[in-house]
């Protein structure tokens, strides 16, 4: 809980900058959206996953963190008339979720004893932010992403920092610089700017292809490993990075049939009109 205080502290700082250079409006109606949001798809699958992957793997967190998409196109049809369950939507990502296994199946490794549990907590965290994703598009549309994010940002904060000074009491500041500068590193880009992107994704694209990111983090985490780490390179990263890609690509090539029948009935109203 101290660090996704920490966390949400400096995404909070870095988006209150944002919004005094933008002004996005946050109206009064909007407030309860945005602190749902905050707990749903911050404070609570935040501290679910710290804690989980304290006690499983880490390519165990990245394979269960990748069923987001999976509990997105579930749900999302339910709630969404535009999130239609297509088989070319649902291809691309069992593909995708094949390739994480693929990628992330050497780094399994065993947990401790409580690792059943943190398995449990993944997965709440997944439904919690497949569920969130869902509700900002219905709940907050119209809504600028600066608008989204410092209001989501902003409530997580508030409710996690009450939360971790009475359960996690004494409260300790970090003692190395060096840890300062990852939870800078992890509020700023990590939260800050990825959740300017993830709500501009959202509103432009709908959750289920915004939900897609969750297969890419682990692949760039791979490749970050090859590249600074000098980590080996096997034939996993071939055949998982392509199916990730392929799943990507797929999913985001499909076409969106509400799309053409929204621009019809606007060239429609147009020639009503003029004449």
């Amino acid at each position: 809980m101290t660090l996704v205080t920490f966390r949400t502290g400096f995404a909070t700082l870095g988006l209150i900058v944002v919004a005094l250079i933008k002004r996005p409006t946050i109206r009064k109606a909007d407030l309860w959206v945005l602190a749902t949001l905050g707990l749903l798809n911050v404070a609570f699958p935040f501290v679910l996953i710290s804690w989980s992957e304290t006690h499983i793997s880490s390519g165990m967190a990245a394979i269960l963190n990748s069923m987001v998409p999976l509990f997105t196109i579930l749900i999302a049809p339910i709630f969404l008339k535009e999130e239609h369950l297509g088989l070319q939507r649902i291809l691309g990502l069992l593909l995708g979720f094949a390739g994480v296994i693929v990628l992330m199946s050497n780094q399994l490794g065993a947990g401790d004893a409580l690792k059943e549990i943190g398995v449990i907590a993944m997965l709440i965290s997944a439904i919690s932010y497949a569920a969130s994703s869902i509700f900002a598009r219905k709940m907050s549309r119209g809504m600028k992403p600066e608008a989204q994010s410092l209001g989501q940002m902003g409530t997580a904060f508030l409710l996690i920092t009450p939360t971790a000074l009475t359960f996690e009491a004494p409260f300790h500041f970090p003692t190395l610089a060096m840890s300062y500068v990852a939870l800078i590193w992890l509020g700023i880009l990590g939260s800050c700017v990825a959740t300017l992107l993830w709500f501009s994704l959202l509103n432009s694209v709908g959750p289920t292809r915004t939900s897609m990111t969750s297969y890419i983090y682990p692949l760039v985490g791979v490749l970050l490993g090859m590249i600074f780490l000098k980590e080996q390179v096997d034939w996993r990263l071939v055949v998982g990075g392509i199916l990730i890609v392929l799943a990507v690509l797929i999913v985001n090539t499909q076409k969106n049939p509400f799309a053409k029948k929204e621009s019809l009935l606007m060239v429609k109203d147009t020639e009503q009109e003029n004449d």
